[in-house]
């Protein structure tokens, strides 16, 4: 192996995986190794394992049924049909498939939890992991079908399934039978010993895995909105004032807004369009009569919120996602099925397979994603209103006002995005007891991830609009020459894509293609050449 390899390998050890490392894996298809120390602890937790099943010691889905049914006892010579009957029974899910990238996140997510060896399962089994997600091999699964608790049983008995043979695998994105692709690459299928089906299936990786995807996406969105927003507020003539260090930094000191406004000013360094309050303030004294009491004037001290208070609402959105990253982060190096064996010690029967901290945290995604979106539609609808926008024409139409429409329909699925978002309420407060009431609080923690990553998808299109409507805003204003660099990169990247609304014209394709570049992250890219450092 090179080193540009080692450098892109993520190793799988039960305790360092964060989210960066399951984008590598998942987006990038980064190569993954299993450490020697984590396959030495699984075998040495093995042996130890086998030989209190062997002392006949009582242990929960090992020697007795599944849930409801715990109080039947089985005999461990039925330990490899008792756990391929359990795999086979939850490979129940329905729907769409999971993207191959999300099923790539779920696998890795679950791998580590294996690795931090109290699971009990046999080195062998991690190894096969690896190999999945090294050659390619990725389980198809079904999106619905977990309750998050006692983990994403559905979802992973899939991963399950094309471990013995069984079950789907994706094939250029197509659902393919598992065994013949096995048999093409020369794998064979592996029987499931004590426990291994229950470790496979009962954890929290599904949501886990897709919520890594769905926190670090959020985080390069936010950033996008950033940079969009001070190109809104450029093209406006906002002020720096609100973005000023010593606003944050010392009278409100949250991390998200602390980093929003050094974003802010970072952004627009060096432009020739903000003004500083010192200016506003010097206007206003110029511009006073003497001897009057009241008096109107053209200038606004302060902007509307929507200019105004992005360090305090997409701070706050960034806040959320560091709260969510560090759940995220901790599960991801969790062992959270059950039961999990400590050497020396009683076997754990517990809960850890419960998603309630990640179901918690994906809905306070969800939420803080929805109002990310309100804003941006805001500041679109600012641009479009020629009472707001501070001179620039209705809708900025460029031709004849009246025979052209310019952005007036185009406003109008951002603001439906933003309706359609707020319906998507909180998924973890949605418990509904099942499997006989023995699973009678459950989290709907993926039901939470699936929900947060709806609204990170409408939220591109909201803000493709917004940045649509900001490159126009420069065009009709003829501000380009006096933007910052960043700010210049932004208006480029839309112009490389999209021309100038000249006259009214068909638009779908137009917002489509920059919510595409920004799926992709290109807004971030393009910014970047300007050695500007985001937080």
């Amino acid at each position: 192996m090179d080193l540009d390899e080692t450098e892109k390998l993520v190793v799988f050890n039960g305790e360092t995986l964060d989210i960066a490392g399951v984008r590598r894996v998942a987006e990038d298809r980064a190569p993954c190794w299993v450490s020697s120390t984590a396959l030495a602890k699984a075998a040495s937790s093995r042996i130890q394992f086998e030989e209190v099943v062997r002392q006949g010691i009582p242990v929960y889905g090992v020697t007795t049924g599944y849930g409801e049914m715990i109080y039947m006892l089985v005999d461990p010579s039925k330990e490899t049909e008792l756990q391929t009957n359990l795999v086979r029974s939850h490979s129940a899910g329905v729907g769409p498939m999971f993207a191959e990238d999300e099923a790539r996140a779920i696998l890795a997510a679950r791998l580590n939890a294996l690795a931090k060896g109290h699971s009990a399962v046999r080195p062998e089994l991690l190894e096969r992991l690896a190999l999945y997600l090294n050659v390619g091999i990725t389980p198809a699964i079904p999106e619905v079908g977990s309750l998050g608790a006692s983990g994403d049983l559905a979802p992973l008995s899939h991963i399950a399934s094309t471990v013995i043979g069984e079950g789907y695998v994706l094939r250029g994105g197509v659902k393919t039978p598992t065994g013949p692709v096995l048999r093409e690459i020369g794998i064979e299928p592996m029987e499931l010993k004590f426990k291994e089906g229950l470790a496979l299936i009962n954890g929290t990786s599904a949501m886990t895995g897709l919520g890594a995807l769905v926190v670090g996406r959020a985080m390069d969105q936010v950033r996008q909105a950033e940079i969009i927003t001070a190109l809104v507020i450029e093209t406006l003539r906002g002020s720096m004032s609100p973005f000023l260090p010593e606003g944050h930094n010392i009278a409100r000191p949250h991390a998200g807004q602390i980093d929003t406004a050094f974003n802010m000013r970072a952004l627009m360094r060096g432009s020739g369009l903000t003004v500083e309050h010192a200016q506003l303030r010097q206007q206003i004294q110029d511009d006073k009569q003497a001897g009057t009491d009241v008096q109107r004037t053209n200038i606004y001290m302060q902007k509307a919120y929507s200019l105004r208070a992005i360090p305090q609402v997409l701070g706050a959105v960034r806040d959320t996602l560091y709260h969510a990253s560090e759940k995220i982060n901790i599960e991801l190096n969790s062992a959270n099925d059950n039961p999990l064996f400590f050497e020396g010690q009683e076997i754990f029967h517990g809960a850890n397979f419960h998603g309630q901290p990640i179901a918690f945290a994906m809905d306070f995604v969800m939420i803080a994603l929805t109002q990310l979106g309100v804003i941006s539609e805001r500041r679109t609808n600012r641009l479009l209103n020629r009472h707001l926008s501070y001179g620039l024409p209705e809708f900025l139409v460029a031709g004849d006002v009246g025979l052209n429409s310019g952005f007036a329909g185009a406003q109008y699925p951002a603001t439906a995005l933003v309706a359609e978002n707020r319906t998507i309420g909180p998924a973890s407060t949605q418990s509904i007891p099942s499997n006989g009431d023995n699973q009678d609080i459950v989290s709907m923690g993926l039901i939470a991830a699936r929900n947060a990553r709806t609204i990170l998808g409408n939220n591109q299109k909201i803000l493709a609009v917004e940045l649509l409507a900001a490159a126009q805003a420069v065009d009709i204003s003829g501000r380009y020459d006096g933007l910052s660099a960043p700010a210049k990169c932004a208006y480029e990247l839309v112009r490389s894509l999209v021309p100038t609304l000249d006259r009214d014209r068909y638009m779908a394709d137009d917002i489509e293609t920059i919510a595409a570049a920004l799926t992709r992250g290109d807004l971030v890219r393009a910014v970047a050449q300007t050695d500007v450092e985001l937080r």
